[in-house]
């Protein structure tokens, strides 16, 4: 009995030990990519000075081109990562604010986002590699129900998340191997169109009171940014467009852009505009509310 309980706290010690040694290591990758994800390039960048951030899901990610607002004069990145939620745009802005960054306007989408106050795990993950090192994100995810064991468990979290910080990653991330999502200042566009087109129904979701637009709007107001929430284009056949009226009933200051682009050939899905609708959209929202710096 006595050798079983030796081999046994061995084993345990070895297990141990070796899950710390792993967790070093993946944490050390981490530390030194800045290129393969929007997240990793915020932690990993500091000082940048912005007139017009753009936060999102997918439809900022692949609706708004920073090279049209960049050839006006203006200095623009597009922060939008598909699948997120307001949740992690609201801890991404929260991160700029702790990496100093200078931003004159923030362009936020607010529509589809605004339905859930839950949070995206596949965006969650991109943050635990930092969470020993950013006082910011322990602080955001210090509620959530296995922050304890993600902070204080070695290598836990990237076993929880191994889809999407695991061995893989962390190999791409150590070789340096870039992808597309820092391209185009953030821009991603949608090259190819679903035909037909497939109607997206609003008629299963209601908008409701969000509490991460309401942190973004509370850290915007503190650090003097110029908070412009908008929503943006779906097709025309989208069933339940009165979804947006019910929007704008909660939140009258979310500026509607739902309909600012309607014609079938710039949508590539109902609910995602094409790279032609993307470029069209975002000369809309210039126009509707900026003005050319280099014609001042």
């Amino acid at each position: 009995m006595k050798q079983f309980l030796i081999f046994l706290t061995k084993g345990l010690a070895i297990i141990i030990l070796t899950m710390v040694l792993l967790d070093v290591l993946y944490t050390a990758i981490y530390m030194q990519s800045d290129s393969r994800s929007k997240i990793d390039y915020l932690y990993h960048s500091k000082n940048k000075s912005y007139d017009v951030v753009f936060l999102g899901s997918s439809r900022v990610n692949n609706h708004f081109v920073p090279k049209i607002f960049n050839d006006q004069g203006y200095t623009t990145f597009n922060f939008g990562i598909t699948r997120s939620r307001l949740e992690e745009s609201a801890l991404m802005l929260q991160m700029m604010v702790e990496r100093h960054y200078k931003i004159k306007n923030l362009i936020l989408q607010v529509d589809l986002n605004i339905n859930s106050n839950d949070h995206s795990e596949a965006i969650r993950s991109l943050f635990m590699p930092y969470l020993h090192s950013s006082k910011t994100i322990r602080d955001f995810y210090r509620t959530i129900p296995e922050y304890n064991q993600l902070l204080y468990i070695p290598f836990y979290r990237y076993m929880h998340y191994d889809a999407r910080i695991g061995f893989r990653e962390m190999y791409y991330s150590a070789v340096h191997k870039k992808t597309n999502a820092l391209d185009n200042d953030g821009f991603y566009p949608l090259l190819t169109d679903q035909r037909p087109m497939v109607a997206a129904d609003l008629s299963k979701y209601y908008p409701k009171r969000n509490k991460g637009y309401e942190e973004i709007k509370a850290i915007c107001k503190k650090n003097h940014i110029n908070l412009i929430a908008m929503t943006t284009p779906m097709c025309m056949e989208t069933i339940n467009r009165d979804y947006f009226n019910h929007l704008h009933e909660i939140y009258p200051e979310i500026r509607r852009f739902e309909n600012a682009v309607t014609e079938d050939k710039y949508f590539s899905t109902c609910g995602h505009m094409n790279k032609d609708g993307a470029i069209e959209f975002t000369k809309i929202v210039f126009k509707a509310l900026f003005k050319p710096k280099i014609a001042q």
